[in-house]
């Protein structure tokens, strides 16, 4: 029996985007455990190739926290009482697998597959030499399924892919309003990759004059977020803090069509089939929707790809720069596409 370790330690995202490699590999082993951040841990729970999860803050990501060594020493011990036979380090190529790598190595897992642009020695013994961004940048999803196939395991489906409980789906039936809807999703984790609330309120001011309704959905947080957009747009109910994870995967799962920021529910749009309208920030290349019908909007700008959480320029202009127009315009074709098929 073949035990897997998966560490993906990154946000809700980056683990949807580790769906398709995290499928390749659990089609090639007997048991597959997901290492990753408490976010992570929350998608994980959809993901039906994952038959446990394992959350931890790792110190060395960028949202993690510090804490005594002794949380480190009670997960080595508990990954060495596992007994893995491999442990594989999914990372994006501007992180270093070496501080997982050693929690693996500690707990006594005999092979350990990561990128690495430093010489691993014995540390990694599964080691691909790490490319990006020098020959080129890969959608985030494909870097994944590369590192697996060069264990030799592949899968032929490599769609994102999660599982909506049925009983979400059932309070969103009775959430959804009559006639046509869209859901929108205006929030991000970084400012940066923010498409202001008042251009999509115009954009969904547009819409709502074709009889279009919206359910906007963002984290309690982003509740004034939300009620600005809906005030700008003059329509839509603000489901900001109210569902769960499994219900905000059956809402974009029900929807013709989501309107997001590059962030966790577009991806989420990609793992249940939803086309998306991504109003897509040039912090970084390889984000883009997986395999999904999908309008990605952007403003060209000098800037581009500067991987930053909050604009460096202070224009913001790669989002700014987009026309609502626009907006309504590829939203309105993808879910009038969507209702025709």
């Amino acid at each position: 029996m073949t035990r897997a370790l998966a560490i993906r330690l990154d946000a809700l995202g980056d683990v949807l985007m580790t769906t398709p490699a995290l499928h390749a590999l659990r089609s090639n082993v007997d048991h597959l455990t997901l290492l990753t951040s408490p976010a992570g841990a929350a998608i994980a729970e959809l993901i039906p190739d994952v038959d446990a999860v394992i959350a931890y803050e790792a110190p060395w990501m960028k949202a993690g926290v510090p804490h005594s060594a002794a949380v480190d020493h009670d997960l080595i011990q508990q990954l060495t009482t596992q007994q893995f036979d491999i442990a594989v380090i999914f990372t994006v190529f501007s992180q270093t697998p070496f501080p997982a790598a050693m929690l693996a190595y500690l707990a006594g897992i005999p092979r350990i597959a990561a990128h690495v642009r430093e010489r691993a020695y014995k540390l990694v013994s599964d080691a691909v030499a790490e490319t990006e961004p020098e020959r080129g940048i890969r959608h985030e999803a494909q870097r994944q399924l590369d590192l697996v196939a060069s264990l030799g395991w592949r899968a032929v489906d490599t769609r994102l892919r999660i599982a909506v409980p049925q009983i979400a789906r059932g309070r969103i039936a009775e959430l959804a309003p009559p006639g046509r809807w869209l859901a929108v999703a205006p929030g991000a984790s970084a400012p940066s990759r923010r498409y202001p609330p008042e251009k999509f309120g115009a954009a969904l001011r547009l819409l709502a004059a074709e009889g279009w309704d919206f359910l906007v959905t963002g984290s309690a947080e982003e509740a004034a977020l939300v009620d600005a957009v809906i005030a700008a747009a003059g329509r839509g109910r603000s489901l900001a803090g109210q569902l769960s994870l499994a219900e905000l995967a059956a809402l974009i799962e029900a929807a013709p069509v989501l309107i997001a920021n590059n962030s966790g529910p577009a991806h989420l749009a990609a793992a249940v089939g939803t086309p998306v309208v991504d109003l897509y920030a040039l912090t970084n290349p390889q984000h883009t929707p997986w395999r999904v019908p999908n309008r990605v909007l952007w403003h060209d700008v000098a800037c581009r790809w500067c991987y930053a959480s909050v604009c460096k320029t202070g224009h913001h202009l790669c989002l700014e720069g987009v026309p609502p127009e626009d907006v309504a315009a590829a939203a309105r074709d993808l879910a009038l596409a969507r209702l025709a098929a």
